[in-house]
């Protein structure tokens, strides 16, 4: 499990996911418009928009605003027309960044972010610099209450998951992305309750961190990327030991 994917599950333990669900629902909102906008507002008929709207009733966004933002995305209320764009940069010690945003203002989100990452330690690079290190996937994070290895494996592998790996407390399932949905309903149809299931990017290779110090220097620019509006996902290819994430938290 990456340090970028531990570092959030800290955070969430520790409630600042709740301190912050107005900006969740505003970036869940924009991903449904732009989904919406690109393949239709049939749930059933565009996947991307199925992850999306199951995404936002995971974090119990309020039907109303996901109708609503269905709606601005495929034309029938007014509103903001968003782009997509991603940027790819470094973090001190070698730490590949990879983001993604949507914005109405492509000029200002690439000024904005890259004075996030020169003001924070980091650097703005090339596109093209560091995405080829990470990879899209389906990930399914299971409690290991819910569900023994065994059992877990046999549903999710027969149903297209590719990978079943330990995460101390939880299990992480990863399948291609156009077979999340596919093996989320296996699951449910076994009984196997989930704690989240997103698409993520995933890195080929990770770059240790090993003392607090540094760890704490990654995350400043991980975090000042996060804040920002239009920013949706940041990825990071740092590895730290949970002993460390815990001092950087305490």
């Amino acid at each position: 499990m990456s340090g970028h994917s531990k570092w959030h599950s800290i955070k969430h333990q520790k409630g600042a996911a709740d301190a912050a669900r107005g900006k969740l629902f505003a970036r869940l909102a924009r991903q449904i418009e732009v989904a919406a906008r690109a393949g239709g507002g049939d749930i059933e008929a565009n996947p991307t928009l199925r992850t999306m709207v199951q995404k936002a009733r995971d974090a119990s966004m309020p039907k109303d605003n996901i109708d609503r933002a269905i709606k601005r995305g495929t034309g029938e209320l007014e509103g903001v027309t968003y782009e997509a764009v991603t940027y790819e940069g470094y973090a001190p010690n070698g730490v590949a960044v990879y983001v993604e945003a949507l914005t109405d203002n492509r000029t200002r989100t690439g000024a904005e972010v890259k004075n996030i990452f020169s003001r924070n330690g980091g650097s703005l690079a090339e596109p093209g610099a560091v995405g080829w290190q990470f990879e899209r996937k389906g990930a399914i994070t299971v409690d290991k209450a819910a569900a023994s290895e065994d059992d877990l494996m046999l549903a999710a592998l027969e149903a297209g998951a590719e990978d079943l790996a330990d995460q101390s407390d939880t299990w992480l399932v990863t399948t291609p992305p156009t077979d999340l949905h596919t093996v989320t309903e296996a699951l449910t149809a076994a009984g196997i309750e989930f704690v989240n299931a997103d698409l993520t990017m995933i890195a080929s290779t990770t770059v240790a961190i090993s003392d607090a110090s540094a760890a704490k220097q990654v995350l400043r620019v991980v975090d000042a990327l996060e804040e920002h509006d239009d920013v949706q996902n940041v990825y990071a290819n740092f590895d730290v030991a949970d002993d460390v994430l815990q001092a950087v938290m305490a």
